[in-house]
């Protein structure tokens, strides 16, 4: 009974709670195999169970199914969506801008290219995709229409067309490292300024 007692009223010992540990570690077993080369299609839940060490049950009692997996577990790979703090046009895209095609894990270097096939190929890996960037498109389209209501951007601004051309340049450099002489440091500025020569209300 003494010893029954002493373990109930020991403290639990530091960490996470295991069901966190549990998400985390499907998560990572995903990102790992998808680094390692596998695709989309050949990846299992069999397969990342088997990596994260836990039973497939484990897998389906927190998500859906592989596609809701691969959506949180891409997602990790950009962070945290930046938040403009809606005092300067300017400050905000150059902000967002910035965060295309950036991936806080050194992983995403690997998986983001080989997933372009994929997206290309298959029309439900391109809604995933679509998932994935839409709240960061979401976030410049209000910077935008907010410069349009200030009268610091054009009445008649094609939002949807400004967006492409913020975002281009800095999604092709990040990816492709098309210009090794560009500063990818003060690229974001660069492009957000050059843009908004054509974007300013006159």
């Amino acid at each position: 009974m003494s010893d029954m007692s002493s373990t109930a009223d020991a403290p639990r010992s530091p960490g996470r709670p295991r069901s966190i540990r549990a998400d985390e570690a499907i998560v990572q077993a995903t990102l790992d195999l998808l680094a390692e080369g596998s695709t989309i299609e050949a990846l299992s839940i069999e397969a990342i169970a088997a990596r994260a060490g836990v039973g497939k049950a484990t897998i389906y009692r927190r998500w859906s199914g592989k596609d809701t997996l691969l959506l949180d577990a891409l997602r990790t790979l950009k962070g945290v969506v930046p938040q403009p703090a809606g005092h300067s046009v300017r400050d905000d895209l150059v902000l967002l801008v910035g965060a295309v095609g950036h991936n806080i894990d050194p992983r995403a270097a690997k998986i983001m290219p080989c997933l372009v096939p994929e997206v290309n190929r298959s029309p439900d890996h391109f809604q995933l995709y679509q998932n994935i960037i839409e709240p960061r498109r979401k976030l410049m389209r209000e910077v935008l229409r907010r410069g349009v209501a200030s009268g610091e951007l054009r009445a008649d601004l094609d939002i949807e067309l400004a967006l492409a051309l913020l975002t281009g340049p800095m999604l092709i450099q990040r990816m492709l490292r098309w210009h090794p002489e560009l500063d990818e440091k003060i690229l974001p500025e660069r492009i957000v300024d050059a843009a908004l020569e054509g974007l300013r209300a006159r």
